[in-house]
């Protein structure tokens, strides 16, 4: 599979790590939108939310689990901000689930 985001979660491309564990792995995005952007990972590769299913929703519940706790440690109590994307028209440009976990500074809405 030529999946930039297994490649990482791999350790074929390296990566400024923020958590990592046997199912899911958070790293730095290299194109950060604010103080703190990390992408959080599901290991198996998951094309999108398309692809959640009953039997493997269990780890958006651990992503969720883990971006609070990540939010946590890095400060963000004023709050912070996760995203993800679907599909092209939705703005996905990597086709493997994940979620932006930004904080450390005011989000607007619409994004901008």
């Amino acid at each position: 599979m030529d999946c930039v985001f297994c490649k990482i979660a791999n350790g074929e491309i390296p990566s400024k790590k923020a958590y990592e564990d046997d199912r899911i792995l958070g790293f730095y995005d290299l194109d950060p939108q604010a103080p703190t952007h990390i992408l959080l990972i599901p290991k198996e590769h998951l094309s999108s939310v398309r692809e959640i299913t009953p039997e493997n929703s269990g780890i958006v519940a651990h992503i969720f689990e883990v971006a609070a706790q990540l939010a946590e440690e890095l400060g963000l109590s004023n709050g912070f901000r996760i995203v993800t994307n679907c599909g092209e028209d939705g703005g996905q440009t990597v086709p493997h689930l994940h979620f932006h976990l930004l904080g450390g500074r005011s989000m607007k809405w619409p994004p901008g």
